[in-house]
């Protein structure tokens, strides 16, 4: 049995320059080379395994390494696709019952976002209100506080004159053109290929509207109603992508003087917002009292698979009483999903590139386009999914060439950060 070697203790470089000047015998380096030789065949070195085996070993051993990593990318990713592709289920499913109840829809997603937003600016020490204190002025917030509260009713509000969820999801992937305009107004430049997507993206709008409209003509049978209708819907959409482009550049050059405090932004912009729905009261409880009076939603596990036999009578009674109007649980729904889809973009966008925040959410709009087309049942016209295939390709093409930043006209050589 041979005897292990002891390990000494490693010198130091600066030891050694002290003995060599004070005249001592240097001792070598002795090198315990034992941890190394055990980690090179740990990962496969001087391993007598077939070349497959020695992959396989190696790979799984770099998939637990990175497991984390892959966790925390699987999360980001269930929360964008899981939570807005089931927002827009959700939406949908309440837009084909009761259209007129986006208004309704808006306050209640306002409202849940600044309750679960006061829990990230609570502050026990700051009576009465105990919120922190805000890095940037509350007048600075009060325009983007109106622009945000027009834009979302807008935005809900156009599902009343006969637009449908595809076409909403086409018409507001388009928003790179008002985006493109108000930024060329407002001093930016803008590369070729980002001008030739917005061009695309433009052709694509109008030939996914335009055939929409021509569809819904044919369908009825009716122009003197249903495309005034069309139009108005249309119109809206329009006003609220011009009001979300002066939004956006407003934002920039907020976060650009105070800092990207987002988290108050968010919170701000849908606590302010509250009161402005004041003056749509009544209508905001005409629409929840219809939604309440909804047919009630099937429990298939209470319904189908449940003994109801062997639970005492009373419980029974209980179960059998219990009445969830379907469109209420579809609001529940519609609101949480949409605070998981929030966060999901914003961890998305604390971990990585705008860019890569783009090419997601465009992967995720078609995702949501589709499940749109499956699970309810849309027929779009033929000129409709040519508009929507131009769309798509249009913003990959403009968020590819979007990794360099447009350059203000007055500021190229400032040597500002843009």
């Amino acid at each position: 049995m041979t005897s292990r070697s002891v390990p000494r203790r490693r010198q130091t470089l600066r030891e050694s320059h002290a003995a060599s000047r004070n005249g001592a015998a240097v001792t070598p380096k002795v090198i315990n080379a034992g941890p190394s030789l055990e980690k090179a065949e740990l990962y496969g070195i001087d391993d007598q395994r077939p070349t497959f085996s020695k992959l396989m070993g190696l790979a799984g051993r770099i998939f637990i390494e990175t497991i984390p990593q892959w966790l925390a990318v699987g999360a980001m990713l269930s929360l964008i696709f899981g939570g807005c592709c089931s927002n827009v289920f959700a939406l949908e499913a309440i837009i084909k019952v009761e259209p007129a109840s986006g208004t309704l829809l808006t306050f209640v997603q306002f409202l849940f976002v600044a309750v679960t937003g006061y829990i990230s600016q609570f502050d026990w020490t700051r009576p009465p209100f105990f919120v922190k204190p805000n890095r940037v002025p509350i007048r600075r917030w009060l325009i983007n506080i109106v622009l945000f509260f027009s834009i979302n009713v807008l935005n809900n509000h156009a599902f009343s004159y006969d637009i449908s969820v595809p076409v909403h999801i086409i018409l507001r992937s388009g928003g790179s053109i008002t985006t493109m305009i108000a930024g060329s107004l407002y001093g930016k430049r803008y590369s070729r290929i980002q001008v030739v997507a917005v061009l695309l993206l433009t052709v694509g709008v109008v030939t996914a509207a335009w055939s929409d409209s021509q569809s819904k003509d044919l369908t009825t049978g009716d122009s003197q109603d249903t495309v005034p209708k069309f139009s108005t819907g249309l119109a809206v959409l329009l006003v609220a992508q011009i009001l979300s482009a002066i939004m956006g550049l407003y934002t920039e050059e907020t976060y650009r003087k105070y800092g990207p405090h987002w988290k108050e932004n968010l919170f701000y912009s849908h606590l302010l917002s509250l009161p402005l729905f004041l003056p749509f009261s009544r209508s905001l409880v005409s629409q929840f009292i219809r939604l309440a009076n909804s047919k009630p939603l099937v429990l298939p596990v209470v319904a189908g698979q449940a003994n109801l036999t062997s639970i005492p009578a009373g419980v029974q009674q209980k179960i059998e009483g219990i009445y969830i109007p379907s469109q209420v649980a579809y609001l529940a729904l519609n609101v949480l999903t949409q605070y998981a889809c929030i966060r999901g973009v914003n961890l998305l966008a604390a971990a990585s590139s705008a860019l890569t925040v783009t090419i997601v959410l465009n992967i995720r709009k078609l995702v949501s386009l589709l499940l749109s087309i499956w699970l309810f049942g849309n027929r779009l016209a033929t000129g409709t999914l040519i508009g929507a295939i131009v769309v798509f390709s249009a913003g990959g093409l403009y968020s590819l060439d979007s990794k360099k930043k447009p350059i203000p006209k007055g500021k190229a050589g400032s040597g500002k950060a843009g």
